[in-house]
């Protein structure tokens, strides 16, 4: 058991000596188990170095050697869930040296990605798609003639979410010849029935046991009554000691629960059940941050961590230049607890995020308000519409990446019926070194479609918490969206404010050119107003506009920059284009935000650089601004002119 996180990197001869998965197949049992020693050190020293998840990872050690031991990969497919858990594979994958890089711009990503490696079969950052993608390569097999084997590997909630299920009824009815791991660590699905439930799991997961069965089907099922009852006896026998009786409805053959960390039972019952013809389940049990005293006594603080840095010793006679900012999603959390008190008839919905969202204390404090749905980003949004049909105030607290899944039921459910609903909306704009699956960039273009939704894009944590006010006492479908990470530091006053619903403010007078930003972007432009003497506005709001001001911006001013953390298409940037042009206001306009492709992980600040939404950025741009709109166009935006329609 490691106590601390290795500062040296460790020995490892036997993981020095693959170059890739391949030879993982050629070595003892002896040597597997060692292996999985020496990449459990590994694993710790690299993400001590580089930061990121690792809290999974220590979980699937003994799975991904078994794995690559077993299967012949990359032409057998393994298909990952959740892509936290996939470190220990790309160690193994021939990127063991690479990953000092992991998360960081041009490194290697933080989850799997078919660009990256042969072995990464299928991208992923969303759960609940392992089953379904696998299910497609099956069925590609089948129409190819091929025997290669598929095994999806799902875990760490994801079989919570409603696509797991689709797929699982899909291919109960379609029977293709696929291996599912559902690795349970015991944060998701129930807890463990004892030594029982281990015993018959080998009985079952055993040559005997499966030739026996599958003798006795051919002989059973020439007499209806006798094999009935065979198949009723044998049901009732798993759903005494293992949960697997919804898989077996679903047509699904179960096996477990297992041992997750027993490498050679492990091995034998993978080799075995990946062979069988038909839909298998292999419900393995592992324990998250194994290996690991302090990932294994707190497995939600240790399910990532930031690298290990050598800091300065202070100096005694430097004081603490004061308290961190706080978090938004802290802002979120203390907001939401007012709310509680003054109004009985709040009640707060998350998928899945309780922690990450900054609903911990509100779930202690009002656990009858509370609903945590696990991942299913569909039932949050319609719960939701659900409970403001009886008159309740639910608040649904959820990552923007993550709302795109609940995209159809925010319209048809809420929006549709204008139904009372708050969203209070995470991890807007671009977040960093979790990549294209986690950024939320897409969310004003998709939401600001919407009919009778209001769209609020706070500067900083204390207009964020009046927003939130504000938002909650409108009585339709409102939503608030802010980054990840901390504030920047402004007094959040005691009493909350109201900020009023579709006002601009502007926050810094200045000449010819005029800079309109949404959301926390609002710190660059400031500083580019400042040394290019533009007016700043901050827009606040993306829906509804503040019309007014914008068309007294265009009559005062020769050229216009709207700026936001998100997609110019469709974008903030682009309602101001549609109101200019509605107004029959002829101007020249530059919309800088995310360009069109899928921005790569990297530090936000380097994406703020690769975007042309970081100070320098705008200033070259306003600098640039006449041979620019000559040339009609911008690396970093679109510029529009507005024909005068009348």
């Amino acid at each position: 058991m490691l106590t601390e996180i290795p500062t040296a990197r460790p020995s490892t001869p036997i993981l020095d000596s693959l170059n890739g998965g391949g030879k993982v197949r050629d070595l003892s049992e002896t040597a597997l188990l060692e292996l999985c020693n020496e990449l459990r050190a590994f694993l710790l020293y690299s993400v001590g170095k580089t930061g990121g998840h690792f809290g999974a990872g220590m979980g699937v050690i003994e799975l991904t050697v078994a794995l690559h031991h077993v299967l012949d990969t990359p032409q057998d497919r393994i298909v990952w869930d959740v892509g936290h858990q996939t470190y220990p594979h790309k160690i193994l994958t021939g990127r063991m040296e690479k990953m000092s890089t992991i998360r960081q711009s041009k490194g290697l990503s933080g989850f799997p990605k078919r660009s990256e490696s042969i072995y990464d079969t299928f991208g992923v950052g969303h759960s609940s798609t392992s089953i379904s993608s696998a299910m497609g390569m099956a069925l590609g097999n089948k129409h190819r003639g091929s025997d290669r084997r598929v095994i999806a590997i799902i875990g760490d909630g994801a079989i919570t979410g409603g696509m797991a299920f689709e797929a699982l009824a899909h291919a109960g009815d379609q029977r293709p010849d696929m291996l599912v791991i559902l690795n349970d660590n015991q944060m998701s699905i129930g807890h463990n029935r004892g030594g029982l439930a281990t015993y018959f799991a080998k009985i079952w997961a055993s040559k005997t046991y499966i030739s026996l069965r599958e003798g006795s089907k051919k002989l059973l099922k020439r007499i209806k009554p006798a094999w009935d009852l065979a198949k009723l006896t044998e049901e009732h026998m798993k759903g005494m000691v293992a949960p697997g009786t919804l898989f077996e409805e679903l047509g699904w053959h179960y096996i477990g629960p297992l041992d997750g960390h027993d490498l050679p039972q492990l091995m034998q019952t993978i080799d075995n059940m990946s062979k069988l013809k038909g839909p298998q389940i292999l419900h393995i049990r592992t324990v998250k941050g194994k290996g690991f005293q302090a990932a294994e006594d707190d497995p939600v603080g240790y399910h990532a961590m930031n690298k290990i840095e050598v800091l300065p010793k202070p100096s005694p006679s430097k004081k603490d230049s004061g308290t961190k900012p706080p978090k938004y999603s802290d802002v979120f959390g203390e907001w939401l607890c007012e709310a509680a008190e003054k109004d009985p008839r709040l009640v707060a919905i998350t998928p899945a995020m309780c922690e990450g969202s900054g609903m911990v204390k509100f779930a202690n404090k009002y656990p009858k308000q509370y609903y945590d749905v696990a991942i299913a980003e569909q039932h949050a949004v319609t719960l939701a519409a659900g409970l403001a049909c009886e008159g309740l105030k639910p608040v649904v607290a959820i990552y923007s990446t993550f709302l795109q899944r609940g995209y159809d039921q925010l319209i048809h459910d809420v929006a549709i019926q204008n139904l009372d609903v708050t969203f209070a909306i995470d991890r807007a704009g671009l977040v960093g070194q979790d990549g294209p699956t986690h950024h939320g960039v897409f969310d004003l273009a998709y939401l600001r479609c919407i009919p009778n939704i209001v769209i609020g894009a706070p500067s900083d944590e204390n207009i964020c918490r009046q927003m939130l006010f504000s938002c909650y006492r409108y009585e339709g479908p409102a939503a608030v969206r802010y980054p990840r990470g901390s504030g920047i530091g402004v007094v959040i006053k005691d009493v909350i404010e109201e900020c009023k619903i579709g006002h601009a403010e502007v926050v810094r007078e200045g000449n010819n050119t005029a800079i309109l930003s949404f959301g926390t972007i609002l710190s660059e432009a400031l500083i580019a107003g400042d040394k290019t003497d533009a007016t700043v506005v901050d827009m606040k709001w993306v829906k509804p506009l503040d019309t007014e001001l914008i068309k007294e911006i265009a009559k005062n001013h020769e050229k216009i920059v709207t700026i936001e953390d998100g997609s110019i298409a469709g974008g903030a940037g682009s309602a101001v284009n549609e109101e200019l042009n509605r107004a029959g206001i002829i101007s020249r306009v530059i919309n800088l935000g995310v360009p069109d492709q899928f921005i790569d992980h990297a530090v936000q600040e380097e994406q703020y650089v690769i975007c042309g939404i970081d100070s320098e950025s705008i200033i070259s741009t306003i600098n640039g601004f006449e041979k620019t709109v000559s040339d009609n166009q911008s690396s970093h935006g679109s510029v529009s002119k507005f024909p005068n329609i009348k």
